[in-house]
């Protein structure tokens, strides 16, 4: 059997270094809010590219803190509006509801599966207070005409980087960078996803390119008060002890996921490039005519490596029975969930033909030729 994602493998390439950052953390005595943590958040923030990491207990918990946040410091109000992908893991859409704002969704280009820029405008009113991207499937979502757009209407850009840990962003323009909040607008050197719009969230869930031994999310920002009101809102809404500012939560990553995430981080590079090594051979060499493989994307990291197929739940079996192991994202979009029972009615014919399609196959760092080549032929032999 070819397992989709074998946890154990990925984490036995780095095993003695992940047991020696765990034994330095039992042996300081100190499980919360210690050095590991104050080490990744440093580490992580260079290496994003951001001035601020705040560390959170998951991804979508980052989500809701930037939201908050926005809403503590006058920003944003209840009611206000967010545009985000009608195509994303249903906690990009979880985030804006909890904190009482209301989700615009908006269709996916089936070109690059991300939201479609030129839908964008259309969909803005003047309770539009910020536009969510979510760099699905480890491909960038960000376009100039995004930040653009986010420029001339005032609105707030949020990233869902949680499944595009070291992608990167390289401008087609060469104008130098603009001074608004909102980086990279036109800028021409490589930067992370993470970094490109007021504030990201992160997840760290053990199946991420990075991943924890557990839950773990954070937050990147420029903003430096945007940094400090979400710290604080996840310390039981605490910046001194005893201290409380504001209604928080209790949302903090702890010593040693951050340990463990540190040690990952220095090899997130490499492991991203055997990613895209992997993804390179299924977009050459796949040759089916009933499955359409995703264009070529120099600086996707291939979190996920969807195919796609009218015949999605043969091919899967098909698959299963020759020892191939796959996964369905998403089976059900969020417009067709029963917690949203009031978009039930909506037609998003793009979202929904992605969601009917989609397989991800496996792709990851712990992968063998031998068993790429096996992938790879057998996807060529359905019929």
């Amino acid at each position: 059997m070819i397992a989709y994602l074998p946890l154990l493998k990925i984490n036995n390439l780095h095993d003695e270094e992940l047991r020696a950052a765990v034994n330095r953390v039992l042996d300081s005595g100190w499980y919360l809010k210690g050095d590991a943590t104050r080490q990744f958040e440093a580490h992580y923030a260079e290496y994003i590219g951001t001035r601020y990491c705040v560390g959170c207990g998951n991804g979508l918990d980052a989500l809701k803190l930037i939201l908050q946040a926005y809403i503590e410091m006058g920003v944003m109000q209840e009611g206000d509006e967010v545009i985000v992908p009608a195509n994303t893991y249903i906690a990009s859409i979880l985030a804006i509801t909890a904190c009482g704002l209301k989700p615009v969704l908006v269709e996916p280009s089936l070109e690059t599966l991300q939201i479609d820029d030129s839908l964008i405008e259309a969909a803005i009113t003047s309770k539009t207070k910020a536009l969510m991207i979510v760099h699905l499937y480890g491909r960038c979502a960000y376009t100039d005409r995004i930040g653009e757009i986010c420029r001339q209407y005032g609105l707030k850009l949020i990233e869902d980087n949680a499944q595009a840990h070291g992608c990167t962003y390289i401008s087609p323009l060469t104008i130098p960078e603009q001074s608004s909040p909102t980086r990279s607008l036109s800028h021409p050197s490589p930067l992370k996803t993470g970094s490109l719009g007021d504030a990201a969230g992160h997840s760290f869930y053990p199946g991420k390119n990075l991943g924890a031994l557990g839950d773990a999310g954070a937050v990147t920002t420029n903003d430096e008060t945007l940094a400090q009101v979400i710290a604080s809102l996840g310390n039981y809404g605490s910046s001194k002890k005893y201290v409380h500012d504001y209604k928080g939560c209790n949302s903090r990553i702890d010593e040693i996921q951050a340990a463990m995430l540190d040690v990952k981080l220095k090899h997130l590079d490499e492991d991203n490039r055997r990613r895209m090594e992997i993804a390179a051979l299924y977009i050459n060499k796949v040759k089916n005519p009933l499955i359409h493989i995703p264009q070529s994307d120099r600086d996707c990291v291939w979190h996920i490596f969807p195919i796609f197929s009218e015949h999605r739940n043969q091919l899967q079996q098909y698959l299963a029975d020759n020892g191939i192991e796959t996964q369905i994202h998403y089976p059900i979009p969020p417009h067709k969930q029963k917690c949203y029972d009031h978009w039930n009615h909506l037609l998003l014919p793009i979202t929904e033909q992605i969601h009917n399609e989609e397989l991800s196959i496996p792709c990851h760092q712990a992968l063998t030729d031998e068993e790429v080549a096996a992938i790879i032929q057998t996807i060529n032999f359905f019929s």
